[in-house]
């Protein structure tokens, strides 16, 4: 009996669409807008930029910038969401690499004070809109400050698993009140000419006060 050998035949690669040239132009014209925002939002504050300053600062139309953006505010917030994604990551390394919990802790607000010490009128462009927020513009930014918020908690966490902070810590509060004294910072640093190692510093005697009641 003659013998035929068998062909695999291998399905062809499922290969990504590549993206339209609408969809190209479309993303960049969204980069071009959010690059000019974030630049007029640093030097005017988020009331005194306007779409129409954003738009001709972008070499583009109002239209355009509705285009991709429902209002001002949200396209405020995505700049805002930028940030916290590229701060998340830094942060998270910084908070890996604590030896204690209140190490970890410290370090990783003191890569977060670093970061908008750089830029601090967009910080407080933030600060001030964050009071006149739509209810969905609020809940947009809550959503991207989330996973920071986790970080925090996940690094008192550890700090339970290791036997530093005792097992009955309310952790969430614990969490809470340190994300608010870390933003109380930034008065000192606008109207009190505080540098990042000066707020870190100060921080770091926080939050030593604010986990002795947490310990074991």
């Amino acid at each position: 009996m003659n013998h035929i050998p068998m062909r695999v035949i291998a399905s062809p690669a499922v290969r990504p669409a590549k993206p339209t040239r609408r969809a190209l132009a479309k993303q960049r014209t969204r980069e071009k807008v959010l690059a000019a925002a974030r630049q007029l939002f640093t030097e005017r504050g988020y009331e005194g930029a306007t779409i129409r300053d954003i738009a001709k600062a972008a070499g583009m139309s109002t239209g355009a910038v509705f285009a991709s953006f429902a209002d001002k505010s949200e396209l405020f917030d995505e700049i805002l969401a930028q940030d916290y994604a590229l701060l998340g990551e830094a942060m998270q390394d910084a908070a890996n690499n604590g030896e204690t919990v209140e190490k970890a802790l410290t370090d990783l607000f003191s890569v977060a004070y670093r970061f908008h010490m750089a830029q601090l009128p967009l910080l407080q462009a933030g600060i001030s809109a964050s009071w006149t927020r739509s209810e969905a513009g609020e809940k947009r930014n809550r959503e991207a400050l989330k996973p920071v918020m986790t970080m925090v908690s996940d690094t008192l966490r550890r700090g339970v698993e290791r036997g530093e902070l005792s097992q009955r810590a309310d952790l969430r509060l614990i969490a809470g009140v340190l994300w608010d004294v870390y933003l109380a910072g930034y008065r000192r640093a606008v109207f009190d000419g505080w540098t990042a190692d000066d707020l870190t510093s100060r921080l770091s005697d926080q939050i030593n006060l604010i986990l002795a009641g947490a310990r074991t």
